[in-house]
């Protein structure tokens, strides 16, 4: 093993090493930070393979072929590292677009520039192991050599990484024309800006290739930790009223596969406030709304808490499903329960907020049932949504609920069984609900 060369071949001083050293830990460090936030997204598995190999580059390359004898052959092994980094970062960029609903756009442009992005990254390859030594002194560091754009091994090795930085920049531009939203557009943008900044410290002398690909990495650390941030306030809210599953499996899969077309059994839970119209002809603006903030955010803490989804808010009125998009083998007993405790919050909410004249209550009706969950809508706007019988007869029975009482069908007491035996049950006369055909057995969940 030989000791430090006072100056590499390709330009680069003993006190250079550092830098480059550091540049590389940096591009480690941040596929671990990534890989560790979130192990099981296969988006971050990609994201950190790209920074992997980034920093694997680097410390092959530069720090270990330029500080030690090591044969020109195996200087066009090391170029494996740029290569997986750069199917790794299109292979991400091409999970992100998944992500992001199309609308009406014609995707498959995009996608299969970024497929073509992938063999350029394997044909660089290809060509290094090939002919390393053109690699080693005409691309690498070409800006080391005059008229370096002028010799036939730099366009050899430059052109597929000018396929793959436009392969990349396009796919981007294009997900942007989606018009995703603004935690995904920051993160977007900072890999748009980075990736000029990684192609740049490619061609710049060796010595200092360390500032543009320092800057890329800054940009896109920027750029993720506002991501973050963003999907962290959007995650606390919404987890309020929607089942934590739901955000784990968009997170994992993609918004495609957590919204497909489903015929599922589950139970639905439908409340509302009783007396609510008088009171808010009675009441300011100011205090009605205020109301329903904080009926929403009592409701929508219970149904968290049970990992059900809010399907709708509806003036006074919040359908619930239990069991669906994540189907949920014991629904029924957890709706029982879900709905005993809607009554709980709602009865002692509905007390504080009463007036003297005006009276407020609050009835849940519960049912269970086949029902089709998808997405429903216009380009413009998607709706996640239930349609069967039970979700009618929830509405319905809801309906027919006194204040403080619980309705539910006959088939969600028959699911719960035995597990639904802590809830004392008592039958009432079958009801006739407008819609069926025939009468509804139906229960009062005593308190």
């Amino acid at each position: 093993m030989s000791t430090v060369r006072e100056l590499s071949p390709l330009g680069i001083s003993a006190g250079d090493f550092m830098s480059q050293n550091l540049v590389s830990l940096l591009a480690l460090g941040m596929a671990l930070a990534f890989i560790s936030a979130d192990r099981d997204s296969l988006s971050s598995r990609w994201l950190a393979l790209f920074f992997v190999g980034l920093g694997l580059s680097i410390d092959l390359n530069i720090v270990v072929g330029e500080q030690w004898a090591i044969s020109v052959a195996l200087h066009g092994w090391f170029s494996l590292t740029e290569g997986m980094s750069c199917i790794a970062l299109l292979e991400w960029i091409l999970l992100v677009r998944r992500t992001v609903p199309a609308q009406d756009l014609d995707t498959r442009f995009g996608d299969a520039l970024l497929r073509l992005g992938q063999a350029a990254a394997v044909l660089y390859c290809v060509l290094s192991v090939l002919f390393p030594e053109k690699r080693l002194l005409d691309f690498l560091g070409a800006l080391n050599h005059e008229n370096a754009f002028l010799r036939s091994g730099f366009w050899m090795f430059a052109t597929p990484i000018i396929v793959i930085g436009y392969a990349s920049l396009t796919s981007i531009m294009l997900l942007l024309n989606r018009r995703p939203d603004k935690a995904e557009r920051v993160r977007i943008l900072s890999m748009a800006f980075a990736i000029p900044c990684f192609i740049t410290g490619l061609v710049l002398p060796l010595r200092y290739n360390t500032v543009p690909i320092m800057l890329g990495q800054m940009i896109f650390l920027v750029g993720s930790v506002r991501y973050h941030v963003l999907q962290g306030q959007r995650g606390q809210f919404m987890s309020r009223f929607l089942s934590p599953q739901v955000a784990k499996l968009v997170a994992e899969r993609g918004l495609k596969t957590a919204m497909r077309e489903n015929l599922l059994e589950i139970t639905v839970v439908c409340c509302d406030l009783r007396g609510f119209t008088a009171y808010a002809e009675a009441q300011p603006s100011a205090r009605v709304l205020q109301v329903l903030r904080q009926y929403y955010d009592a409701v929508g803490a219970v149904v968290a808490e049970y990992g059900a989804t809010i399907k709708d808010f509806a003036g006074d009125g919040i359908l619930i499903l239990v069991g669906a998009p994540i189907p949920m083998r014991e629904h029924a007993s957890c709706g029982m329960e879900m709905a005993r405790r809607i009554r709980s919050v709602g009865v002692e909410l509905t007390r504080e907020c009463s007036t003297g004249t005006h009276a407020l209550g609050i009835g849940v009706g519960v049912a269970s049932g086949a029902v089709t969950v998808g997405v429903i809508g216009a380009t413009s706007r998607l709706e996640y949504t239930a349609v069967g019988s039970a979700v009618n007869l929830a509405s319905r029975l809801c309906e027919h609920a006194a204040h403080a009482e619980i309705l539910l069908d006959g088939r969600t007491v028959e699911l719960a069984g035995a597990l639904g035996e802590g809830c004392r049950l008592e039958a009432r006369a079958p009801l006739i609900i407008k819609g069926f055909s025939r009468e509804i057995v139906c229960y009062t969940a005593l308190a």
